[in-house]
């Protein structure tokens, strides 16, 4: 075994000395005999290394699989040393591609866990939440490592890979089956949904049902599925849908430079996160989100965590969450990183609705904390999602806040929420908000020229031209409590635009 750890550190380093634009290595890996060599008996490999710091992003350890396998199962410790303030600590996640390869995009994917947990396993009927069921086939499977972090001292590892021989032809694998795209609803209407939740098929603690159940306590009319680079969990949606509740699939594609939710795509669909900003993906794993008919919805870009804050420019995306969770500075940043892009688009060019959504994990998040409230024909996926396109939603903190806001002038022209006011730059303009279940919050509008009113009443009218403001939007906020800021938010909409297209 020591021989094994040396080898593995010497190609590693060595690795990092020759490809250092590289993002991912193969290290030496493990050979396992056949069923009739082994005696048809259990066999288990050990392999230790030590990654060094600046070691590529994701690292594969070859497992050299015969025929006859009916279970795969991995385990994997690290070591967590001490480091001096300031300094990053040892984080490894872990992962699988079978037999078919690691190419990027390719069809080996079989799993992915992150750093969510220590072991997991693969079969035909069955797999750990986060992987793939399927046959185990012959061949060379690789275990995908990922040194999110790397301490000082280096990062040691231990991976120990079971192969439990034994015939799975009598082992059926499930057959998909996956929530309907179409719920009851009530026509055209305004419909709740929270977009971006984690459950125990990545680095959640809930399981779907209790998701499901809390997004119906929360007055929520649909959710999307949105593991962290994984679509295990599609699979296990249907049961927990129903007339009330629709129930979109996703992704949340997990990269070293920036998440996005993946946002109603197909089921099944798996939208790889292996790259970064500079290696210039990021485009065409975007087109492929958009191809399986689902939204591009960049997460949390003004995010503190390592790895979470967005680096791709917002070329792509189809909508921007801005609200992520209780809000917080961050929020607040993302808030006007996303009002500076809406003076360009005010005069008719392209423009990005902005949405926000829980991504709660575990107790005490908040499922549908907060929400966003989408005016669509109908209470299904192609609606939901056309309406969330056209930027005709606000968001919420919770289903007691509900909004009515529009602007009118001209010979009765009224526009809503996403929608332009297409009157003459002249033309008196009057806009009317209107906030229900906010009580001590203070009402703002903002235009391309800032907050041009605030108002502690619970409704108001505002006047003006095209000439003066390009667009609109309103914020609902409560009571400051960081000196300097601006008190949270409990609500704001996306903006109405006032004037021709120019």
């Amino acid at each position: 075994m020591r021989k094994d750890e040396q080898d593995v550190n010497g190609i590693a380093r060595r690795a990092l000395l020759v490809t250092s634009a590289a993002t991912a290595f193969t290290l030496n890996g493990v050979t396992f005999a056949s069923a009739e060599d082994g005696n048809g008996r259990d066999a288990t490999r050990t392999l230790r290394g030590t990654l060094p710091t600046g070691s590529p992003d994701y690292v594969y350890v070859p497992v050299e699989v015969p025929d006859g396998v009916r279970e795969l199962h991995v385990s994997y410790t690290y070591d967590k040393p001490p480091v001096p303030t300031g300094t990053q600590g040892n984080a490894l996640d872990i992962g699988l591609f079978d037999e078919r390869g690691t190419g990027l995009g390719g069809p080996g994917f079989r799993g992915w866990s992150g750093g969510a947990r220590s072991e997991f396993f693969v079969r035909a009927d069955a797999a750990t939440p986060g992987y793939l069921p399927g046959r185990i086939r012959p061949g060379t499977w690789h275990i995908a490592l990922g040194p999110y972090t790397v301490a000082p001292q280096g990062l040691s590892y231990e991976i120990t890979v079971t192969l439990r021989y034994g015939d799975a032809s009598g082992a059926t694998p499930r057959r998909p089956s996956y929530p309907p795209e179409r719920a009851k609803g009530r026509g055209r209407a305004w419909y709740r949904g929270d977009c971006h939740l984690h459950s125990v098929h990545s680095d959640g603690r809930r399981t779907p049902a209790e998701i499901a159940a809390l997004a119906r306590e929360a007055g929520l009319d649909f959710i999307n599925s949105s593991e962290h680079n994984t679509p295990s969990a599609h699979v296990h949606w249907a049961e927990h849908a129903g007339d009330d509740l629709l129930i979109l699939l996703g992704e949340e594609v997990t990269t070293r430079t920036g998440h996005v939710v993946a946002l109603g795509t197909d089921p099944g669909t798996f939208v790889d996160w292996r790259y970064r900003a500079r290696d210039h993906r990021f485009g065409h794993y975007a087109r492929e989100i958009r191809r399986a008919g689902g939204l591009v919805v960049p997460a949390h870009p003004h995010a503190t965590c390592i790895g979470c804050n967005w680096k791709f420019g917002f070329g792509e995306a189809d909508v921007v969450e801005v609200w992520n969770g209780p809000y917080t500075p961050d929020d607040e940043a993302s808030l006007a990183d996303w009002d500076s892009t809406l003076q360009a688009a005010g005069r008719g060019g392209r423009w990005i609705p902005a949405m926000g959504s829980s991504d709660a994990h575990r107790d005490p998040d908040r499922v549908g904390g907060p929400q966003t409230v989408v005016l669509a024909e109908e209470l299904s996926r192609t609606a939901i999602l056309a309406g969330l396109r056209a930027g005709r939603s606000y968001v919420a903190e919770s289903a007691s806040v509900s909004l009515d806001f529009s602007a009118a002038g001209g010979r009765g022209r009224r526009a809503g929420i996403g929608e332009r006011l297409a009157v003459d730059r002249d033309t008196p303009v009057t806009v009317r908000l209107e906030v229900h279940g906010a009580p001590g919050c203070t009402i703002r509008l903002v235009t391309d020229q800032g907050t041009l009113l605030t108002s502690d009443s619970a409704s108001t009218e505002w006047r003006t031209t095209p000439a003066y403001a390009s667009y609109v939007r309103a914020e609902v906020r409560h009571p400051a409590t960081v000196p300097g800021l601006p008190g949270p938010l409990a609500a704001f909409t996306n903006p109405v635009f006032l004037g021709e297209r120019s």
